[in-house]
């Protein structure tokens, strides 16, 4: 097994911690968590992709082992998070990297995308939408109402979502065997989002959502001018981010692989080894031909 390592590193004036593994010289890549875990969910992906690169997982501020600063300390928008992750590549003094996001991780990386295109090397995107038809209305009402008008009547739904019984909900909805799932995923989760202050702290964050889609005809435009290589894995029992929002990829790229797997929103808990296999083969045939060219 390969070395992990955890680290810290200071950016903007806070604490990010980020887990690093694989040979420094080796193509990188960045992993992007959502919510409500953290750089924990690809604790069995990395050992396995760091053979071949070196694989660089931060959590994002207000998650996991990374800095918590109140809302009134800190500017919870999908902005702000990701010029800290700019921030840290800045300091790790990466230029080109490919990128897997998951969930929140996505707007993260749309925008890292839309700042330095040319530095995107390839993308993964699981469960990571950009396009409209992936959201499921049943999930998605609730932040809509809030981000149109925050108030205690419109975030009661929200806080819910930090309950222990809904955050267990995202992990083994769909799923076709929910023994597979460590319980220890949605019990830590659930910890880590209502630590003092944090439910604040994804309030803020639910309301900066509606910031994203807007986005997404630039994040398009980007798609069709490049043509990044791009791997859709998305669980069909996802009931957040539905699959219509993986096969909408070959809208504007039309040679992404897409892949369909029987699971939910976080496949690497239930279906990791098929899940690993399309990513290394993806790597593989995209930023690993690149460095056998340069060797």
């Amino acid at each position: 097994m390969a070395e992990v390592h955890h680290r810290n590193a200071t950016v903007d004036g806070q604490q990010v911690f980020y887990r690093e593994a694989g040979p420094a010289d080796a193509p990188v890549v960045l992993l992007l968590h959502g919510f409500p875990t953290s750089s924990r969910m690809f604790r069995h992906l990395m050992p396995l992709l760091a053979d071949r690169y070196h694989v660089i997982a931060p959590d994002h501020i207000g998650f996991g082992q990374s800095a918590t600063p109140s809302p009134t300390e800190f500017d919870y928008t999908f902005d702000a998070l990701t010029d800290i992750t700019q921030g840290l590549l800045d300091q790790l003094e990466v230029n080109r990297f490919a990128m897997y996001v998951q969930d929140y991780g996505a707007p993260i990386g749309w925008r890292l995308a839309l700042r330095r295109p040319m530095a995107v090397q390839a993308i993964i995107s699981q469960s990571g939408n950009a396009y409209d038809d992936g959201f499921v209305d049943a999930f998605w009402s609730a932040l809509w109402a809030y981000a149109e008008a925050p108030g205690e009547d419109t975030a009661a739904p929200l806080r819910g979502a930090l309950t222990l019984d809904a955050i267990r909900w995202q992990y083994l909805t769909g799923v076709p065997q929910p023994e597979l799932v460590d319980p220890d995923t949605w019990t830590t989760d659930h910890a880590e989002v209502n630590r003092p202050g944090n439910p604040e702290i994804q309030l803020a964050l639910f309301r900066d959502y509606a910031t994203n889609p807007p986005l997404y005809p630039a994040v398009h435009d980007y798609f069709r001018t490049s043509q990044v290589p791009l791997l859709a894995i998305w669980g069909r029992g996802d009931e957040i981010f539905g699959p219509a929002g993986a096969t909408a990829f070959a809208r504007d790229l039309p040679d992404a692989e897409i892949h369909l797997l029987e699971g939910g929103h976080f496949l690497l808990e239930s279906a990791f080894d098929t899940a690993a296999g399309y990513i290394r083969g993806f790597l593989g045939r995209t930023v690993g031909l690149e460095r056998a060219a340069a060797a």
